[in-house]
């Protein structure tokens, strides 16, 4: 049995920027500038989501000279998983009280 996905923020915001064209194939340079997330962040969500079958990868065949580049989307159950998920995160986070009150 496989571990249950980790939500944590950066993943919620690779889950939204894959929202943003569902059906889409995305770049890990592309998402990682719509995202602000590092390399060192980024890959580990996407083989995550990938292990869960969120995401379906592929390699783009290049024109010579050029290397081939990892391409992502989301899966018809990653599509549906991300936005139960980023709307439930989102509700949570519109929830939490503001802590920039009034100092005693």
């Amino acid at each position: 049995m496989a571990a249950p996905l980790r939500l944590s923020p950066q993943t919620i915001q690779v889950l939204d920027a894959f929202l943003r064209a569902p059906t889409g194939w995305r770049y890990g340079y592309d998402i990682s500038r719509d995202t602000g997330l590092k390399s060192g962040t980024l890959y580990p969500i996407l083989i995550r989501l990938a292990g869960h079958k969120l995401l379906e990868t592929c390699w783009e065949t290049t024109e010579a000279g050029k290397p081939p580049r990892h391409m992502y989307r989301l899966t018809r159950e990653g599509q549906r998983s991300a936005k139960e998920h980023v709307r439930a995160y989102k509700a949570a986070r519109s929830r939490q009280p503001a802590w920039g009150g009034a100092k005693s």
